[in-house]
């Protein structure tokens, strides 16, 4: 059986204060990108500090709208927040972003 291309992409952001910022980046890996890389067929996380804060952003991989759908129960753009997201993040977030991606080119990955 061929393996699965991507087709689609969500995108994810949260902002911490910086103090808070490497506790959440283990929490946020032990309860939201360890599930998420059992479903997606990959996952991409980012960090950005500042002086005001740090910037999280999850990229996650789909085949399809609706195997993503299938994971977030319905709604694709829908949130699940963790449990401990309102004890992290500056904001809650509102929505995701929902790409379908067009190309690809070179190494896209890290480890």
């Amino acid at each position: 059986m061929a393996p699965k291309t991507p087709t689609i992409a969500r995108i994810w952001r949260g902002r911490t204060s910086p103090d808070k910022a490497d506790a959440y980046e283990r929490y946020n890996y032990e309860a939201g990108i360890k599930p998420l890389i059992e479903k997606a067929l990959g996952v991409q996380t980012f960090r950005e500090d500042t002086p005001t804060h740090s910037e999280f952003i999850t990229i996650s991989y789909w085949e399809s709208v609706e195997a993503m759908a299938a994971f977030t129960g319905g709604d694709p753009q829908s949130i699940h927040h963790l449990d401990r997201d309102k004890e992290f993040l500056i904001e809650l977030p509102k929505g995701v972003q929902v790409l379908r991606i067009l190309s690809s080119h070179g190494m896209v990955g890290g480890s």
